[in-house]
């Protein structure tokens, strides 16, 4: 019984955790010049023809937008993304490494 029962719940998890690192998604705040922007490509990608359109928020973020003609769109990442960094850039001067007197 032991020997079907333990390859039977590792298999389980193994599935579990396969779905909660790569499909398991949950809503993510924009700005609302971010969903004016994405409204914009909609209408301009389906060739919509609405002029309004409706925030959707959770907990006091703005997490989306619905459009007159039923679009919704709703911001989602992955549960484990990581969060985005900055890039920082160091200046290096090989010139100046090439002309400095030696000793």
């Amino acid at each position: 019984m032991l020997q079907i029962l333990t390859p039977t719940i590792w298999i389980c998890f193994a599935i579990y955790a396969i779905w909660y690192f790569t499909l398991a998604k949950h809503p993510h705040p924009i700005t609302t010049n971010e969903a004016k922007i994405l409204w914009k490509l909609h209408k301009q990608t389906t060739h919509c023809k609405a002029k309004k359109w409706w925030t959707i928020k959770q907990k006091n973020n703005l997490i989306g937008f619905k459009c007159q003609c039923g679009y919704q769109y709703i911001q989602k990442r992955p549960i484990k993304a990581k969060t985005p960094t900055n890039m920082t850039y160091s200046y290096y001067k090989p010139l100046e490494k090439l002309h400095t007197p030696y000793k």
